[in-house]
């Protein structure tokens, strides 16, 4: 198949999703020598608009893990707005440490009802968004020289292929996808939200960044909408201001960083 574009397709709050399906997409562009076309959506903003994806691009679509699966909030928009036009599609997804369950194998099939074909699928690692322990520093170097391998690979395939296959990508779990991993106290846990120390300059930053646009950028002591616990307001604050102090959601995250500890590896389906 001749590819002419690469297309990046992400939702990455703390960057980690982003750095690995940019570290794929770059590598089919050096190895092709073909332009690439970049589509973040994760602020609100960029999901107002669909994303189309023509049969000649490469589409590397990737999403983080929330509860073994694609995110709720984010469920929609994938189903409903990006698009494709019998174009082929690598499916990848972050996951924290603990296990991307049903996530892959739910945003194979989504992209296979609106018009992709996922010829590979990937579950990456990547720190855990409540945690600067659990998986920290992934995606690391050696998991993006795997995602180098990953595309290479990938690129070889295409090269042989003359038309997209007619089934997609073989890859773990489970259809239909099972319910959302669920935490103990789950109807509370859902209703905490970060609070802030008094080292907060009110600058906005954490606004601009909340990809449900939750933060009043007018107030960034108060809340106008769901917080999905994606740790980019905690993470990327610099003056380190914002921070969960919910008993149930830390004893949750203490559950986590006990009994996921190891090093979670990166599995690769092609």
């Amino acid at each position: 198949m001749k590819i002419q574009r690469i297309r990046m397709v992400y939702f990455s709050a703390t960057d980690t999703t982003k750095t690995v399906v940019r570290r794929i997409g770059d590598q089919f562009a050096q190895t092709w020598g073909i332009p690439v076309q970049e589509n973040d959506f994760t602020l609100p903003a960029a999901r107002e608009a669909d994303i189309v994806c023509s049969a000649d691009e490469l589409a590397v679509v990737g999403v983080p893990v929330y509860a073994g699966r694609v995110p709720n909030k984010l469920l929609p928009y994938v189903r409903d707005h990006i698009k494709g036009n019998g174009t082929p599609a690598v499916a990848v997804v972050l996951f924290g440490n603990r296990d991307y369950d049903d996530a892959l194998i739910e945003l194979r099939d989504v992209l296979g009802a609106n018009g992709f074909c996922a010829i590979a699928g990937a579950a990456f690692v990547g720190e855990h968004s409540f945690s600067d322990t659990l998986a920290a520093g992934r995606p690391d170097a050696a998991d993006l020289q795997l995602a180098d391998s990953f595309a290479q690979d990938i690129a070889g395939k295409l090269d042989e292929m003359e038309q997209l296959p007619a089934q997609p990508v073989a890859v773990k779990g489970n259809t239909p996808p099972r319910p959302y991993y669920t935490p103990r106290n789950a109807r509370e846990y859902l209703k905490v939200k970060p609070v802030l120390r008094d080292t907060c300059t009110g600058c906005g930053l954490c606004a601009s960044l909340c990809p449900t646009g939750a933060i009043d950028p007018q107030d960034v002591r108060q809340y106008r909408g769901a917080c999905i616990k994606c740790g980019a307001c905690i993470k990327k604050c610099p003056q380190k201001a914002r921070y969960f102090d919910n008993e149930i959601y830390l004893s949750h995250k203490r559950e986590l960083e006990e009994k996921f500890t190891r090093r979670a590896p990166v599995e690769l389906f092609l």
